[in-house]
């Protein structure tokens, strides 16, 4: 699991450096859904795939 939410911690370091608010976006919240998923023992994938999807919507809305 901490190989995964390290992944996910590298991609969001690589889309922090683009100008596009929903990838950014969407790269944050998955890899917090992924580190909360991993925290509370909880399904990675899943925590990640929501956190994405979440972060996206919030990224659009901001930009």
């Amino acid at each position: 699991m901490k190989k995964i939410a390290l992944s996910a911690l590298l991609v969001v370091a690589a889309v922090s450096t683009s100008a596009c608010s929903t990838l950014r976006g969407a790269a944050i919240g998955g890899a917090g859904g992924a580190g909360v998923a991993a925290a509370t023992g909880g399904n990675v994938e899943k925590g990640a795939a929501v956190g994405g999807v979440g972060g996206a919507v919030v990224g659009t809305v901001v930009d």
